[in-house]
Order: structure tokens, then sequence, then C-alpha cells
């Protein structure tokens, strides 16, 4: 049976190189003295399967109980240690020296009976093997083993009942090694003889302790970061692996977010309904995109709004051995730069809204101004009362038509605009004299010449008057209704003569209502003429005075138009 035990000594060996390639400094230290002792004591065995001799095999024998009497006491303070249980300096001296008392009963064989009466190496059915008749020490070495087994299942219960910031995975793992060694150590004895299994169950209890501290290196930011530093500190930290299992928090971010509390380590977040919405959402905003590593986390004080707390939330993945392991989430007390930010943009808002309320005053004061320099011009003009009022409604009316009928496309800022400068239309007539402004009767051709330089006037004066407006689309639909609404769409209007979609479309627009209150109303040279001979007019003209494409939003406009104009008598 000798190479049973070579192969689990080779086999312990390199788990233990293993183990020294992996090792960190935060790793367990009792775990770390049980890589080095079971490929001792594994070794051992080769020695005692090889011996050619009682004092060989007896020699052999007491590196074996090296293990036998020190592993207890190591496997003991690593769940100790990892489940975070303080013992007292005393009680651990006086455990170690029960362990080295018993190694020393161990190193007294064949020299006293303590802890064998008796012992012959004898050949068994697998080789040779020792014969022993056990002394007194050796009953209480199983009482010693037994001890240590049921004080570790205990600390676990304990942990389990007690501690929630300690792995529950990983407490589980740790009562593997125990089971392997209690189990190595009587299964021999019960069920064999002549074949030791401690080696094969050592070597389990090796592979555990692997995956513990592979586990534990999840935990190495939480070690540096949320343990290693200021634990009452201003800041939170936290600690989530991979799959958002949690994996530590120190105290401040305990009390940030009090659910935390309630959380194991090694639980995950998912379903815990409060952290769902902050922790997790936080972290699954930065699993999708990494640019979202920053958020706000509000600290709600409920007898004082005024002292919400407010934190800066930042995420940031870290890694193990060059791998994401997990996410780290930084809270920081934001709380002054956050109000005084607040505080900035509640004063930007207000004052944004005190200009806005300003702005308002002063373009209602600027379009008072030229609907009263429009209603001056009016006053002057024997032919024209009340034709701003009537000519702008008429725009608003034929605009909604069109709009409807979706067969021109206009956004709703020109709609707007045009409306807005529909009464601006005829301020050219101020530079007209009065002796033809007034005229009671038809102009002669000169006569009719001066008229029609008002359109270009008015052009001029309403650039003048809209210079200094940042609204340059206003600015260039009211200088073009002024400019062109005289304009025909066969090229025979004035002032340019231009020609079908040269014209502006707001010139043709305002064309159509300017001509319509032209022949409905009365003049000093005419009577108003019907809304059916009107009618007729107009839908002669269109493709001639009027762009065709406004002739459907016309006839839908016109029963409207005439309900206007019927409003106007009553």
């Amino acid at each position: 049976m000798a190479i049973f035990y070579i192969v689990c000594f080779l086999i312990s060996f390199l788990l233990s190189a293993f183990y020294v390639v992996r090792w960190k400094k935060y790793f367990d230290v009792n775990i770390t003295i049980l890589f080095f002792i079971i490929p001792l004591v594994n070794l051992g065995y080769v020695f005692l399967s090889m011996a050619g001799n009682l004092e060989e095999a007896l020699l052999a024998q007491k590196l074996i109980y090296l293990g036998g009497c020190f592993m207890p006491f190591f496997i003991a303070y690593s769940i100790f240690g990892l489940t975070r249980v303080r013992t007292n300096p005393f009680v651990k001296l006086a455990l170690f020296l029960t362990s080295a008392a018993f190694f020393g009963a161990v190193l007294s064989v064949g020299h006293t009976k303590l802890f064998y009466e008796s012992v012959t190496f004898v050949e068994g059915p697998y080789g040779y093997y020792l014969e022993k008749t056990y002394g007194p020490v050796h009953t209480l070495f199983y009482i010693f083993i037994a001890a240590y087994f049921l004080l570790g299942i205990g600390t676990i219960i304990y942990v389990f009942s007690t501690k929630k910031k300690v792995s529950r995975v990983t407490t589980w793992l740790l009562v593997l090694p125990e089971l392997f060694c209690v189990i190595g150590f009587f299964g021999s004895k019960a069920f064999f003889k002549g074949i030791e299994l401690p080696p094969l169950t050592y070597i389990f209890a090796q592979t555990v302790y692997i995956f513990i501290v592979e586990r534990i290196s999840l935990y190495q930011p939480g070690l540096t970061v949320v343990e290693t530093m200021v634990q009452k500190g201003d800041d939170g930290y936290i600690t989530l692996d991979k799959a958002h299992h949690y994996l530590g928090s120190n105290e401040t971010a305990r009390r940030i977010i009090p659910e935390l509390e309630n959380l194991y380590i090694d639980e995950k977040i998912d379903s815990h309904k409060e952290l769902s919405r902050t922790v997790l959402h936080w972290v699954l905003m930065f699993e999708q995109d990494s640019k979202n590593s920053k958020n706000l986390y509000v600290q709600k004080d409920p007898n004082d709004e005024e002292n919400d707390k407010m934190y800066s939330v930042r995420i940031d993945y870290f890694r193990v051995r060059n791998r994401n392991a997990g996410v780290q989430i930084f809270l920081e007390d934001d709380t002054k730069d956050q109000k005084y930010i607040r505080l900035l943009d509640r004063y930007n808002t207000e004052l944004e809204d005190e200009v806005d309320k300003k702005t308002k005053r002063v373009v209602e004061m600027h379009n008072n101004l030229v609907l009263s320099m429009a209603t001056m011009v009016e006053s002057r003009d024997n032919s024209t009362g009340g034709h701003i009022k009537r000519t702008s409604e008429g725009v608003r009316i034929l605009i909604d038509e069109i709009w409807r009928g979706k067969k021109i496309h206009l956004d709703a800022d020109f709609c707007k605009n045009i409306i807005k400068a529909a009464p601006m239309h005829d301020l050219g007539k101020i530079a007209v004299d009065d002796a033809i402004l007034r005229k009671p009767g038809r102009f002669t051709p000169e006569e009719f010449e001066i008229m029609k330089k008002h359109a270009a006037e008015g052009a001029k004066i309403v650039h003048e008057i809209l210079k200094d407006t940042d609204d340059e689309s206003f600015k260039q639909i009211a200088e073009n209704v002024a400019h062109y609404h005289h304009e025909r769409w066969d090229g025979s209007g004035y002032p340019e003569g231009l020609k079908g979609e040269e014209i502006p479309l707001e010139a043709r627009i305002m064309a159509i209502a300017d001509v319509y209150d032209a022949l409905v109303s009365k003049r000093v040279y005419k009577e108003k003429m019907s809304y059916d001979k009107a009618d007729a007019i107009i839908m002669e003209g269109m493709g001639k005075h009027f762009d065709e494409a406004l002739k459907d939003a016309y006839v839908h406009a016109r029963p409207k138009l005439e309900e206007y104009y019927n409003s106007l008598e009553e």
C-alpha cells in the first residue's frame, strides 16, 4: 500500500504548493499552518508504509501524530478566525499546551506506557503495520479529538444563530474539514486493518480550504477597504460580488442604508425590496454602462427635510488576480455641496423666472407699441378702419385650415409668428402723404404709384423696429408680410413683381386675407360686396393672383370667415 500513501503525499504537497502560489497576507494564519502540517503528516504515512522495522515505524508514527495532536487546534482556530469569534488568549494558550502535552505523550512511545502500553510490528494483508495496545493517555486522546469536533460544530451553530456579518457559505464549508478529519481518524480504526484513511481525508480538507481561501479573495476589497479603513468615518463602503452577493460593508454604510443590517454575508441582494431601489439599481445601471458610476442618495430625515443627508454614490469594479470579481460602492457625504448646488439651482430658476417675466413684459410692450403704430396708421387711412383686426383674424382662420389640411407643412412657430405679424402688414402707409392716404375717391395712376411704395417702406420700418430682436424667424416673417403681401402669383403684383413660389408663403397667405377683407368691407369709394361675389373673385384669382395650393384651405375657411364678418355687424 506504499503507493497509496505516496500518491496521497504528492497530492497534498501539490495542493500546498498551489496554496503558496495563491497565498495573500490576509489569509488566515491557522489555515496556512495546516497546509504545511498536512504534507508532513502524509509523508509520515509514506515512511510508515516503507518501514523495515519497529524503530522506523515508531518514528514515522510520531510524525503522523504531529498532525493528530496539533491539527485539531489549528482547525478550531481557523473556524474562530473566519467566523470572527474571539477567544481569551489564556484559553488559546491552554489548548495549545494540551495539544503539546498529547504530542509529548506520543514522543514517549517506546519509553513509557502512557500512550501505548505495547506495540509490535506485524505483517497484514496490505503490508506491515503497527499492532498497538492503547494506554490511558490514548483514551484521553479520543476525548480530545471529540471535544475539538464538538467545539467546532458548536461554534458554527453559534455563528449561524448570532452573526450576520459572517459568510454563511464559508461557515458551512468549515464543517467539512472537521468532519473529514474525524471520519479519517475513527473510520480507519472501525472498518480497516492496516489501511489508514487520514491521508485521503486530509486531501479533502485541503481542497475545501483552498475553496475557502478562493472565496476569501472576494472579500479582499472588504478587508482592504471596509475593515482596514476607518469604520466610523463619514464615508460608507459596500462590496458585492459579480452575482450580487453581499460581501461586506462598514458601519457608516449600514447607518446610511439601514437595510444592510438585515443582510447576511454571501446573501444575494436581489430579493430585498428596499435595496433593489437603491444598491441594486445603482449596480445594474453601472453594469449596463460603466459611465453611470455616479448617483445621488438622499437619507431622509422624517422630522426635518432641511436636515436630509445627501451622499454621492460612486461605483467601481474591484479585481482579484486580474479579473473583475465584483463591485465596490462608495458613499461619500456630499450634503453641503448638494445643498449649495440646489441653492444655486433654485436661485437660477428664480432668476430665470424673473427674467422670463421681464422679457414677457418687454415683448408685450414691444408688441403693443407695434400694434399702436399700426392702429395710428389705420386712423390716418379713411379706407382701412378696423382693417388690421379683421385681416389678423382672417390670417388666423386660414392658418387653422392649412394646419388641419396637412397638405402644406407648417410648424407651430411659423403659425404663431404670421398671426403675430399680420397687424404689421400696412405699417408702410405711415410714409404715404395724407393727401393721398386720406383721398376719398380712387387714386390716379400717379397717386397709385406713390401708394404702392408703402410695401417696401413697410418692410424697412419693420426691419428697424425688429432689428434688435433675438427672434430671427419672426423678424423675417414680419418683413416678408409687410413687403410682399401685394405680390401676385402670376408676377403682376408689386413692389418686386415676384412670381409663384418666389413669394414667401406668409405673404401669399396674407394676400388672401387682405383682398378678402377689401372685398367684403365698405370703403369710401365703394360699398361692401356680397360673400358670394367676393368668393367668386377669390376663386377666379386662384393661380393668377393667389397661390392655388391655398385654394382648399380658403374653401374650408370661407364659412368661418363669413361667420366672423357677420359677428362684426351684430
